[in-house]
């Protein structure tokens, strides 16, 4: 017999440095416990903001999905800015079309999309939003 979910909760957490706190205990799941595997399985992502999925059970165990890094955050790390830009149309950095293919590739697997050229477009237009230049 399957386990009852509880919950399942969306949550950005940093990489291998999760702490039990308030934003877990909404989770229902023992934080200490989660605390400890979660960065475990993180901890080549030091300093990188991880996207988890948590189920919580009934019988206050747990199961989580590991997301990739959002596109933002990889953008402005590959563009050197701290943050985009308010107005698209003002450019505040630039990357290369092989750092914007290098970003697409890692987050195909988390893209509604099949290919390599359309997660280049979904990840340009994320650039274009936040005002980072595509430079050939």
């Amino acid at each position: 017999m399957s386990k009852r979910i509880v919950k399942v909760v969306k949550m950005e957490l940093p990489g291998g440095e999760a702490k039990p706190g308030p934003k877990l205990a909404s989770a229902g799941v023992v934080m200490p416990k989660f605390c400890t595997d979660f960065n475990a399985r993180t901890a080549d992502r030091k300093g990188e903001i991880v996207p988890v999925i948590i189920t919580a059970y009934e019988d206050k165990s747990h199961d989580f999905v590991i997301k990739t890094s959002p596109a933002a955050g990889l953008i402005l790390k590959a563009a050197g800015v701290q943050k985009g830009s308010a107005n698209p149309k003002t450019i505040v950095g630039h990357i290369s079309k092989a750092k914007l293919r290098e970003i697409a590739e890692y987050k195909l697997p988390d893209l509604n999309c099949d290919n390599i050229e359309s997660a280049m477009k979904v990840i340009a237009g994320t650039c274009r939003n936040m005002g980072i230049a595509i430079d050939e």
